[in-house]
């Protein structure tokens, strides 16, 4: 170690760079598979996980495009990269993918809250930062547009793309969950499952559920398999709620982005309207 610095913090970024090269090395061989790593004691790669010794981050490197762009792939609340599963083998043939799974969600470690957009934000940098990324596109839906828009705000150095879905600024100006949305994600009555399905339904096009009964389906039996942990739920819940202020929002805050952005809205989105 150098005089002065963290043997193992030292450690640590070694440790990780020689995973991310083997990883790396791993996609360049033909005919290779969609890999899952695993990093422990990623912690020692930034400060967002504070003085804890061990952070686990979760992701999935898809694709054998180690030479191509990258694009991060942050899911919404209490949801982990399962929520793309539809959409990353698309993705994989024009990118390298990088589907994580949230700080507090899937398996990726749940240390108490409150978590903060910038705390989030500052995960999927460290992330990178081990992978030895230094650009990527950013896509972030729902909640995930949070931690996205922090990551444009703070880091626009590293944002190449910003693709931002069903999502918004926060604070009073932002529109609202309509009240139908509101009062069936409200009503704890029931079931589980059967408060699950009242959601999708609420959550998706007039229609779709009875159309995409399949996809209904398979949806249910994800969240009866992996049900989501409440500690973590709470403090992801967290982020929303301290971006109510107009201060915290992203509102006067977004002139500093400077990455190209799309902006993706359902018509009939009754919960991100």
């Amino acid at each position: 170690p150098m005089p002065g610095s963290d043997p193992q913090a030292e450690l640590g970024r070694l440790w990780v760079n020689a995973l991310a090269e083997a990883v790396r090395e791993r996609l360049a061989e033909p005919g290779a598979g969609k890999p899952v790593i695993s990093l422990e004691r990623l912690a020692a790669l930034y400060p967002a996980a504070g003085p804890r010794d061990v952070m686990q981050c979760i992701w999935d490197c898809a694709g054998a495009m180690p030479d191509g762009p990258v694009v991060v792939l942050i899911p919404g609340l209490g949801y982990d990269g399962w929520m793309w599963h539809k959409m990353i083998p698309g993705l994989a043939e024009q990118f390298q993918v990088i589907s994580i799974d949230n700080r507090g969600s899937g398996l990726s470690d749940k240390p108490p809250g409150p978590y903060t957009a910038q705390m989030l934000a500052a995960d999927v940098i460290g992330l990178l930062d081990a992978l030895g990324e230094r650009k990527a596109h950013i896509v972030g839906h729902s909640m995930g547009g949070f931690i996205a828009q922090a990551i444009a705000v703070d880091y626009p150095e590293r944002v190449d793309r910003l693709v931002l879905s069903a999502t918004n600024f926060g604070g009073p100006h932002h529109v609202p969950i309509t009240p139908p949305a509101m009062a069936v994600l409200t009503d704890v009555s029931g079931e589980p499952l059967e408060r699950l399905r009242r959601g999708i339904v609420i959550s998706t096009a007039p229609g779709f559920a009875e159309r995409s009964a399949e996809v209904v389906e398979s949806w249910v039996q994800h969240r009866a398999a992996h049900p989501i942990d409440p500690t973590g739920y709470q403090a992801q819940l967290a982020i929303g709620l301290g971006l109510l202020s107009e201060a915290a929002s992203f509102e006067h805050k977004l002139g500093r982005v400077t990455a190209p952005t799309l902006i993706l809205f359902g018509e009939h989105d009754a919960v991100v309207p």
